[in-house]
């Protein structure tokens, strides 16, 4: 069969989304590494540090047990029961088994809800800077995403105030990343109060992406999951991947109103049914054991922090707000950009990796035009060697 035209054979939905810009610069920066480049990476979105020893031996455990069958669809009751668990215990919030479903990471858990939440013309409000994948799962599902803009110079802060002017008649849902990625910003506890009670009194869905929520260095961690009287219109993400290096074993959750969870498990068993068996049991283990190591995954965050944002202020020019959380830096670099050719940051990010060879995500996939995403879980001397290249290739552009 000749393909003509690929509008004659796609589905329309396809063409609403692009490949993940982090994904995409994984993949060149691959090219270049196997061709035998010594690349400094700030690409990748996970944390250095290896899986802790009692969430691998847990798995092991599983599958020397034979425990690789199928499981029912939102996970084994002792898996939701370790999530609920978890989260009452720190953020006070309470949610009943039927109200958790694990799933194959937290993009999943966000995929699905957009599926089931927003449907055509549905408006979706999204803080910018956002995370890549916020805007494409919105315009898949057919809405209409409402980028809400923040000033940096307030470090890309989200206030009720700014979200409510930008509610109208036809917003499903509000999407709420804190701490954030790119730029590592943080909700304070009292805006997300206040944004929580104005969603519920509106009726308005509250998205709340928790991925780096143990991750805020900016005070004590804070869930809209306290708010247990507006748990009707309110949906948490969660993700076992930052919080205890578990990147790749794909470990997500849901918690949410039971019909909502009911539709969650509804839509999951038409497309990946359960989540891993043996993931689960690992689960158990990050969720239930000892949260030592998530303190100590945080501390060693915040010195990397530092230590970037030091080396960065070495190069003239460059501009940088200070995370409150996460693990990613967000350098405005518009004093570069106009000069050498390099007209976007898109561009810059190329450059950057083909002639310094430092791998960074461009500021056109959150949203902003001006800046590149680094990603610090990496050794002080790769941050050192990094930034050094960094200031050789934009001082020669000066």
């Amino acid at each position: 069969m000749t393909v003509s035209s690929a509008s004659q054979v796609f589905a329309n939905r396809i063409g609403r989304i692009e490949v993940s810009a982090t994904m995409a610069v994984a993949a060149e920066a691959a090219k270049l590494r196997a061709q035998g480049a010594n690349l400094v990476d700030f690409g990748a979105g996970e944390p250095h540090f290896a899986t802790p020893q009692h969430i691998k031996d847990a798995a092991v455990a599983a599958i020397n047990a034979n425990f690789t069958r199928y499981t029912v669809v939102p996970g084994i009751p002792d898996v939701r029961k370790a999530i609920v668990e978890r989260h009452a215990a720190d953020f006070g919030s309470d949610y009943a088994l039927d109200e958790a479903i694990f799933t194959t990471g937290g993009k999943q858990a966000l995929f699905n809800t957009i599926q089931i939440l927003v449907d055509h013309g549905d408006e979706v409000i999204l803080p910018v800077p956002y995370w890549v994948s916020f805007k494409d799962i919105v315009q898949y599902a057919g809405g209409k995403v409402v980028f809400l803009e923040t000033n940096e110079a307030e470090n890309f802060r989200v206030t009720a105030h700014a979200i409510e002017r930008a509610i109208t008649p036809r917003t499903k849902a509000i999407i709420l990343n804190s701490p954030s990625n790119p730029a590592g910003s943080v909700v304070s506890a009292e805006d997300l109060e206040r944004i929580v009670k104005l969603a519920h009194d509106r009726g308005i869905f509250l998205l709340l992406d928790e991925c780096y929520v143990y991750l805020n260095y900016a005070g004590k961690p804070v869930s809209g999951g306290s708010f247990t009287w507006a748990k009707d219109h309110m949906v948490i993400l969660g993700s076992l991947s930052k919080t205890y290096a578990m990147t790749g074993w794909r470990a997500g959750y849901a918690l949410g109103p039971k019909a909502i969870v009911g539709n969650l498990n509804k839509l999951q068993s038409q497309s990946t049914s359960n989540a891993t068996s043996f993931v689960q049991k690992a689960a158990i283990a990050a969720l239930s054991g000892s949260q030592e190591c998530v303190a100590q995954f945080r501390a060693e965050f915040i010195d990397l922090r530092d230590h970037i944002l030091a080396r960065l202020a070495e190069i003239p020019g460059v501009t940088c707000t200070k995370p409150e959380g996460a693990f990613y830096v967000y350098p405005n670099l518009s004093a570069y950009i106009g000069k050498g050719g390099i007209r976007t940051a898109t561009e810059m990010a190329t450059r950057l990796l083909h002639e310094a060879h430092v791998v960074a995500v461009p500021g056109e996939a959150f949203g902003t035009g001006e800046h590149v995403r680094l990603s610090y879980p990496v050794t002080k001397a790769n941050i050192d060697e990094g930034t050094r290249r960094m200031k050789e290739f934009l001082t020669k552009l000066a």
